[in-house]
């Protein structure tokens, strides 16, 4: 219950400011975690990133108020944050179809995104399997690249893309002959290139992210990227057998849960950390294991 009170606080927060400036610190504060985290598990939850949500937001409350006051379009814009009437005008069509002079007339049809409020929804209807492992610290190098959190196109949008290019540009091929072998802690079975993210501080609209092998007396780590993981404790979440085309969505499905299932009821919270997404399978078939670091409540 504590972690859905820190949710509501901070989406509290989000409300009382969407006519002003919403620092996404503070939103992160009132949920008593980073701001990266914050937006991330957003995402999860929601299935829309914050920063969409609050635009989705300040234009139902900009529509509600065109249609029943006689306020200036360029006031309403500027009250939403919004630095000219075009780019309101733009941002307002883009959402409800119509441009804000249209709103006024009798009968318009808008779009209402209502505020989101979260609450432990009673499933149960499928188990969730995990194991809550201790591990010392360990190694981890690889091809790192910031990720945005707002949709900033100067960066990559989503992890993703990072595997894309690397597959890509052969740098995939690269690291994998560089790797090694695997460590002790993991099985045999599982690939020898993994994601992490979250392993270092970054812009808080960006986070971190790598496609990375394990350090070992075999890996040439030259010219990449090398992270320390520290020694802490990971609840482990491994995902169902599928295959690589739907391997992002599972993992995604994953996070959704730990988010809505299993952290809001488990004696867990989340530690601040690097994330794990540690990957096995065949050429025909794909599974993740999700590794998050927690502490006991």
């Amino acid at each position: 219950m504590d972690w859905i009170k820190k949710m509501k606080c901070a989406l509290d927060y989000v409300e009382d400011n969407l006519a002003g400036e919403i620092d996404m610190n503070v939103v992160a504060q009132k949920a008593c975690c980073s701001s990266y985290n914050f937006q991330r598990m957003f995402s999860f939850i929601t299935d829309v990133s914050l920063a969409e949500y609050i635009r989705r937001r300040r234009l139902t409350l900009a529509a509600f108020e065109i249609q029943n006051s006689d306020i200036k379009v360029i006031d309403v814009a500027m009250k939403y944050g919004y630095e000219s009437p075009v780019s309101f005008a733009r941002a307002f069509q883009a959402l409800h179809g119509i441009t804000p002079s249209m709103a006024r007339k009798d009968g318009a049809k808008l779009k209402a995104y209502p505020c989101i409020s979260f609450q432990i929804s009673i499933k149960g209807e499928k188990e969730m399997d995990y194991r809550i492992e201790k591990k010392d610290s360990f190694e981890v190098f690889g091809i790192e690249a910031l990720v945005s959190t707002v949709g900033d196109t100067n960066y990559l949008t989503q992890p993703g893309q990072l595997w894309t290019q690397c597959h890509q540009n052969g740098s995939y091929e690269r690291l994998y002959k560089d790797a090694g072998k695997l460590p002790s802690f993991i099985g045999e079975d599982l690939c020898k290139i993994h994601g992490v993210m979250n392993y270092r501080k970054a812009d808080h609209h960006t986070f971190p992210y790598m496609l990375c092998s394990f350090v070992n007396d075999e890996s040439n780590t030259e010219g990449y990227t090398k992270v320390k993981i520290p020694a802490q404790t990971w609840a482990i979440f491994p995902s169902p057998k599928t295959t690589w085309d739907k391997i992002s969505s599972v993992f995604g499905s994953l996070n959704k849960r730990f988010y809505t299932e299993w952290l809001p009821t488990s004696d867990y919270e989340k530690a601040e950390g690097p994330e794990l997404e540690i990957y096995g399978g065949t050429e025909d078939v794909a599974y993740v294991e999700l590794w998050i670091p927690v502490i006991k409540k």
